[in-house]
């Protein structure tokens, strides 16, 4: 299935039913009076997530959607029906967001949330309604009030217990694909990942989600590359393990790239815990692997985890290391203040 985490699409809800005029007109009843029924209610645009979606693809080929205008009403106070409400299946951790694309209408971060985006318009009233004391024959009736209308943007964003970030090339797809079940696009040039994978991992009896996002390069908060595109779901990780490639010759500058978009993008990115891991271990000797690590750890002020996915040496450590700042975020999150 191909993944799109963005879409416009166009909502309205239905338009109420008008109300009827009509009397009553039937042979030895001398006196009838009026008997038009109320339009019915118009159906309303309802969004709900769900845990089995992982992608907007539904809403890339029909971008209209309508509810269901209400019935009118008829003789014989009968009340017209009520319009079918329009129920939209989103992912979890989907966003509704205005035409301007900054306001924020909903948030659906868990699944089986169910919230009414647009409300349908009442009905109108037959002239039945109006009959009084003093207006026995009424010949009025009102319309049914419009139903609301606009576009909106969905905005997936991706819930990931952990993310794995880094310059491009940097292992996160090949360290993915041994320690879960995911099979991401593993080759030996840069953007290799190009849309998020996410895997389940297993640490002895616990499992965390982890997210394999496309590689960052300077400038990618202002549109540079492909992680600009895919910032947002760094923003639902509770932890980040950066991987910095143990083959470059600037390690430093290598993390210190990473964080500089991090921070450029805002929304707290910088902020969040952070696990920093030297990958490639085996292409290194161990010599020259800990006078980088030394260098890193320096500058990231952190211990510098050393890994290699390719021969297993230090992911169980930190996976292990991974779970337990897992448990940690996610216990300051429930945390009362």
């Amino acid at each position: 299935m191909k993944f799109l985490d963005e879409a416009k699409i166009y909502l309205k809800s239905g338009d109420g039913g008008a109300g009827a005029v009509a009397f009553r007109r039937e042979k030895f009843i001398p006196f009838g009076g009026p008997d038009g029924g109320n339009g019915g209610k118009g159906g309303d645009v309802v969004v709900e997530s769900v845990a089995n979606l992982n992608t907007l693809i539904d809403y890339r080929y029909q971008q209209h959607f309508r509810a269901e205008n209400g019935h009118h009403g008829m003789g014989a106070n009968r009340s017209g029906a009520d319009g079918a409400t329009l129920v939209l299946r989103v992912p979890q951790g989907t966003e509704i967001l205005d035409d301007d694309k900054e306001t924020v209408l909903l948030d659906l971060t868990r699944a089986g949330m169910r919230k009414v985006l647009l409300k349908g318009g009442d009905g109108g009233f037959g002239n039945a309604h109006y009959k009084s004391s003093t207006n026995r024959a009424p010949r009025k009736a009102q319309p049914g009030w419009p139903g609301e209308e606009r576009w909106v943007w969905l905005r997936l964003k991706l819930i990931a217990d952990a993310g794995l970030v880094g310059l491009p090339n940097a292992g996160k797809s090949t360290l993915l694909s041994v320690v879960s079940r995911a099979r991401p696009k593993i080759a030996d040039y840069p953007f290799t990942t190009l849309r998020p994978q996410l895997g389940v991992v297993r640490v002895d009896d616990a499992e965390f989600v982890l997210a394999d996002l496309p590689g960052l390069i300077e400038g990618a908060s202002e549109g540079a590359g492909l992680g600009h595109r895919f910032l947002a779901h760094v923003e639902r990780c509770a932890v980040l393990l950066h991987l910095v490639d143990a083959t470059e010759d600037d390690v430093v500058a290598a993390w210190r790239t990473v964080r500089a978009e991090l921070s450029a993008h805002g929304h707290g990115l910088a902020q969040k815990p952070e696990l920093v891991a030297l990958s490639k271990a085996d292409a290194v000797a161990p010599k020259e692997l800990a006078a980088k690590a030394a260098k890193l750890k320096r500058a990231a002020k952190a211990p510098v985890l050393t890994l290699s996915a390719v021969s297993g040496a230090g992911v169980p450590q930190a996976l292990a290391a991974l779970l337990h700042a897992i448990e940690a975020a996610r216990a300051d999150e429930h945390a009362p203040a």
